[in-house]
């Protein structure tokens, strides 16, 4: 039976009784619908948009986080959605700006939530029209991904809005669940399991199977070696009064950043126990690598450690590879030859999938890329084989285009790639149908990734997934965590429909704005500081050549990061000339460094040095705020003292090296106390020469718009004062 609706075609989808319920209730309210993978997310979007589109005058916006999800979910709603195939758009990052404004028109738009966000900020879209927004893969709506401001944008401009967020798993941590409800403006929750009746016809069976295998004894020196280097630490530590080694890597991590904040605060000799961290945390890897991965990724690891140590690495990077210890660990596993039995337990599992059915679609999840790289390789002997991966994002790592992405998955899914090797970006949303089998080749601890993971089979018919565990490892932790969060999840995501039901409703707080402008560097848009200006003040988005903020003719901003700063350190000769350049454009920069623990990484001394470098050999004001917010703050509070008191005008200036004669003719005069760029403009434009200014008298000067008398005086003392008897003259 097929559902019958006048902007659905016919026999496209599949009458269900729970998608049509969960639909009934995300039409009457903001709903955040928690459902398995494979059980039909977008049939239940497509239902809710056919419907809006039929009751209302308006627009849908459809967003996905990767291009290959939103090329997936755009052909879906166009084979499903009775409209104009023309009015249902593919928007992604690869279309330049200027592009995209000629499809904001459309009645359906599935995008990135990136380049909406962009859009936004940048004022070329305005979400006042649409009647839906639905947030595919909800569960990113959490601390400053895009969905949050979109969200925010849209029940703020949007005149009937109404939001359908989608997930197979938010989590656990109730928090985290609040977090997404609140940022999303969630007034429903709609939650269904595998067990649930009304679901459980449309399940197919998942025989799950754990391989457990015995680590290697080569392997175990390797690991021995690194241990007892980790030991070594973690003594270290004990001098410090610090017992660390009964600790999670999440433990680590938050006691690592308590003591950044004592550093801060003055008790220096705290910052060798942060290094000392920052070495374990490193050594932990390298030992999680030898327990789940194998000889091959560790050595890749060991490797770019190494590199790093060479070049301008952390400290910490430079004290393991001076360890004798740990120099014992590397030489082991360069001899080491034995590869970790996974590998071939995945090639008997593969083989025998495919001897039991040639044309299975099998896929094998990884989290590193390394691993990836590997297993494709191996597998490759077997059976056609690709690796399906995120894009680059370190020199080292080969990573694949969207485009790529999106070749590879029609290969996999009409037969041309029987085995796909993938990262996390392979977890989500991808609609993979006669997917098989899949392999988890390690355990992960994450309820999300492993729920995202076990939902890419028993799509349609029977699927198995295979677990590989060392035993006695982090792998069985993993995996038994992993299944304890999920029964959770379910328990608390029903707790908080419970007190949904009772009416607790978030909706955003709306800004009000001030008449100030703020010109910011497109490259900026990546921050959260363009979002939150956007609601007070008039943003402009441009491509600066100098400075991330222009605040008045005079004043501009450059933004760091605590961690860019610090990197910028260690590069000094970029950060210099940044700062010079700065400083030669604009007679008021400033450099604004954003965030806490600045003395995580280098010592205390060497940061001060560059803070005082720029503050009294460049002359360049440097302010400290803690976050995004603080930031906005001190632009604004800039912004205002520049345009509102001083009445001056927001002028981009060019490169010095690279500004025109009239650039520099501009500068020159507007440089002139009390002269800004458009009394500038004006005195050009009415004298042609710099040097007609210069001789002109008071009453000429006067003539000119905008010149007062006061202004024209001011520029005759300066033009006519001998520098030798300057000291004695005080401007007003």
């Amino acid at each position: 039976m097929f559902v019958t609706h006048p902007l659905i075609k016919e026999q496209t989808l599949e009458r269900r009784a729970y998608q049509i319920a969960i639909a009934t209730t995300a039409l009457l309210k903001n709903t955040l619908v928690v459902i398995p993978t494979g059980l039909g997310k977008t049939a239940i979007a497509a239902l809710v948009i056919a419907s809006r589109l039929l009751n209302e005058e308006g627009q849908v916006l459809f967003l996905a986080p990767t291009k290959p999800l939103v090329e997936q979910h755009s052909f879906f709603l166009r084979k499903t959605i009775k409209i104009d195939q023309d009015e249902i758009v593919a928007l992604s990052g690869e279309i330049p700006p200027e592009a995209r404004s000629k499809f904001f028109g459309k009645k359906i738009i599935v995008s990135t939530p990136q380049v909406i966000e962009n859009d936004l900020v940048s004022g070329r879209i305005n979400l006042e029209n649409f009647v839906l927004v639905v947030f595919d893969e909800a569960h990113r709506a959490v601390g400053n991904y895009s969905y949050v401001y979109i969200a925010k944008e849209y029940l703020k401009q949007a005149r009937k809005p109404l939001i359908l967020a989608l997930t197979a798993s938010p989590g656990s941590d109730v928090e985290r669940i609040w977090e997404i409800i609140t940022n999303l403006g969630i007034q429903a929750l709609e939650v269904r399991s595998e067990w649930d009746d009304d679901v459980k016809p449309y399940v197919a069976e998942k025989d799950i199977e754990w391989i457990r295998v015995e680590l290697p004894k080569e392997l175990e020196i390797v690991k021995n070696k690194i241990e007892e280097s980790l030991k070594f630490r973690f003594d270290k530590l004990k001098k410090f009064g610090i017992d660390a080694e009964e600790l999670s890597k999440k433990e680590l991590l938050a006691l690592q950043e308590a003591l950044q904040v004592k550093v801060a605060e003055g008790k220096e000799e705290l910052f060798e126990a942060i290094s000392i961290l920052a070495e374990i945390l490193k050594l932990l890897h390298a030992v999680e690598l030898i327990e789940t991965q194998g000889v091959e990724a560790l050595k890749s690891y060991l490797k770019r450690l190494l590199v790093e140590a060479s070049g301008r690495g952390s400290r910490a990077s430079k004290n393991i590879a001076n360890d004798p210890i740990f120099r014992e660990a590397v030489f082991a596993a360069l001899k080491c030859k034995e590869e970790h039995p996974k590998l071939n337990k995945l090639k008997e599992v593969v083989k025998k999938q495919l001897e039991e059915n040639k044309d299975s679609r099998i896929i094998v999840f990884t989290n590193f890329r390394d691993t990836a790289e590997k297993l494709v390789k191996e597998l490759s002997n077997i059976a056609s084989t690709s690796k399906f991966v995120g894009q680059a994002e370190k020199d080292y790592s080969e990573g694949m285009s969207q485009k790529e992405q999106i070749e590879i998955l029609e290969k996999f899914r009409n037969g041309e790639v029987s085995v796909l090797v993938a990262t996390s970006i392979g977890e989500e949303g991808l609609d993979i149908p006669a997917t098989d089998l899949v392999v988890f080749y390690e355990a992960v601890p994450s309820e999300i990734r492993a729920i995202q993971r076990k939902g890419r089979t028993g799509r349609g018919r029977e699927g198995k997934i295979v677990v590989l565990v060392t035993k006695g490892t982090r792998d069985e932790a993993y995996y038994y965590a992993s299944i304890r969060r999920e029964k959770i999840m379910y328990e608390r995501l029903l707790e908080v429909k419970r007190k949904l039901e009772k009416g607790q409703i978030y909706f955003p707080e709306l800004g009000q704005k001030i008449g100030v402008k703020i010109i910011v560097d497109s490259r900026e848009l990546r921050s959260e500081v363009p979002k939150i200006l956007k609601d007070r003040v008039d943003l402009e988005v441009k491509t600066l050549e100098v400075g991330d903020y222009v605040l008045s003719d005079r004043v501009a901003v450059e933004r760091k990061t605590v961690e860019d700063f610090v990197e910028s350190i260690i590069e000094a000769e970029k950060l210099f000339s940044q700062v010079a350049k700065l400083r030669a454009a604009y007679q008021k920069p400033v450099l604004i460094i954003e965030g806490q623990n600045i003395y995580s990484r280098l010592h205390p001394n060497a940061v001060r040095g560059a803070i005082a470098s720029i503050a009294i050999d460049f002359g360049v004001p440097v302010i400290f705020t803690s976050n995004p917010n603080e930031t906005a703050e001190f632009l604004i509070a800039i912004a205002r003292r520049e345009q509102e008191e001083r009445k001056r005008s927001v002028v981009e200036h060019v490169d010095k090296t690279k500004r025109t004669l009239k650039d520099e003719m501009e500068y020159v005069v507007s440089a002139i106390s009390n002269v800004g760029s458009v009394v500038a403009k004006n005195l050009l434009e009415h004298f042609q020469t710099i040097e007609k200014i210069a001789t002109a008298s008071v009453e000429e000067l006067i003539e000119v718009p905008k010149v007062g008398k006061k202004t024209a005086e001011r520029i005759r003392t300066l033009m006519t004062t001998p520098y030798s008897d300057a000291d004695k003259v005080q401007l007003e």
